[in-house]
């Protein structure tokens, strides 16, 4: 063959070499792991429609008990629930025993022990759908439909780390008082012909209570994690400084993410990988706000980064805050599966997922169209980002290949 000819067939297979790779990192299927990472995607599409109503048929365990020996150090839930809809149903439904003010904190909430002693947070409706929190990124009342929300959307990504949650309607005089306790009932109040309270917590205040229409409540119910899976809170490396005029380190430090790979948990492990799947995740909702996080006590840093209190999203479809990203821009790593996973959501498919799934919920809609929009946006300017990163960093050293799962104890 003659050396013109040879230097044409080279060119030729480094470019099919070059389209193979580009096919890979935009979510393909030319590789064991990205076939893998399908497989699970198309799982997901198809669970994700839930039924209403539906209740357990098969088993003689609870709900609770169900919820319960899902959690694992990696995941609140499995890859397949079909007794998800069961669950959350019941959580819309069963019968409160028990009321009381919510655990310490800067937000409005009730604590709630339903029917068989499963504790549950109830967080109230403040806003109408379409109202818009301006100001700061953390402004504003929690958003009791982000809860909602961002659990599906944890589903839909395939990380399985938030509490389950679903929206519920609460008759207050019915429900709630005859089972509250006196420290929740002394901040009942009535305006016009509404029901209120205020609760206890850092900005609860007598002049801003959470008003019913009439009696009856909108809210969303949270589920509590079990007890045999003891939480420990920690400062999030990015968190925000809340201080007029006084920036963090983060936000001046472009080196800073070289810093954290030196301190422990993040040294090690998958927590520092758990962070910047978190804050892709916060990204698409809007939350500015996760100035700590959990996971599971004495973990060795193994366990998953737990993804709570997520009520300050969907504040504003129109703001992208993308100072919320700065964890993926400045460590420029994120793992394949993520990677992958994002990439199948592109074009619509996220908004037309997240929609889907909300579909089942009784406070439907959960989301206004323009948050639905908003995912869609937000996540091309993820994609973009990652992409920047491989440009310049490569992508063997921007996607990571860690699917760590721990087997249940």
């Amino acid at each position: 063959m003659k050396l013109k000819q040879r230097l044409v067939v080279l060119c030729v297979v480094l470019l099919l070499l070059g389209l193979a790779k580009i096919f890979l990192l935009d979510g393909g299927e030319g590789s064991a792991s990205s076939r893998r990472d399908l497989r699970a995607f198309r799982k997901m599409e198809a669970g994700l429609v839930l039924s209403r109503g539906a209740r357990l048929t098969h088993t003689l365990q609870s709900p609770w008990e169900i919820a319960s020996q899902w959690v694992g150090p990696r995941e609140v839930y499995p890859e397949e629930t079909p007794e998800l809809a069961a669950v959350l149903t019941a959580l819309s439904s069963a019968r409160i025993e028990r009321a009381d003010v919510g655990y310490k904190g800067t937000q409005l909430k009730a604590l709630l022990v339903l029917d068989g002693g499963q504790k549950v947070v109830f967080k109230p409706k403040r806003y109408n759908r379409d109202y818009v929190v301006e100001g700061e990124p953390y402004a504003g009342y929690d958003r009791h439909n982000a809860e909602v929300a961002a659990f599906h959307l944890d589903r839909i990504l395939g990380f399985r780390r938030a509490p389950l949650a679903v929206g519920r309607y609460i008759n207050l005089r019915t429900e709630i008082k005859p089972v509250a306790t006196e420290q929740l009932l002394s901040t009942f109040l009535m305006q016009g012909n509404n029901t209120c309270f205020y609760g206890k917590c850092y900005y609860c205040r007598e002049s801003e209570p959470a008003c019913a229409e009439g009696e009856i409540m909108e809210g969303s119910i949270t589920l509590w994690l079990p007890d045999v899976w003891p939480l420990q809170k920690h400062r999030h490396p990015w968190g925000r400084t809340y201080r007029e005029g006084k920036l963090a380190r983060w936000e001046y430090d472009e080196s800073y993410c070289e810093a954290v790979k030196k301190m422990p948990p993040y040294d090690a492990g998958p927590r520092l990988l758990d962070v910047i799947d978190t804050a892709i995740f916060d990204y698409l909702i809007g939350n500015a706000d996760r100035h700590h996080y959990e996971s599971f006590q004495d973990d060795g840093g193994a366990s998953m980064l737990i993804l709570l209190d997520n009520a300050k999203s969907f504040g504003n479809a129109a703001v992208d805050e993308r100072s919320i990203l700065a964890p993926v821009y400045q460590c420029c790593m994120v793992r394949v599966s993520t990677w992958n996973r994002l990439n199948l959501l592109k074009g619509g498919t996220l908004s037309s997922a997240v929609r889907q799934s909300l579909a089942f919920d009784p406070i439907h809609p959960v989301l206004a169209e323009s948050h639905l929009a908003a995912l869609d946006r937000r996540l091309s300017g993820v994609i973009a980002t990652v992409k920047q990163c491989i440009e310049s960093q490569g992508s063997d050293n921007t996607l990571i290949e860690d699917r760590m799962n721990l087997p249940h104890p």
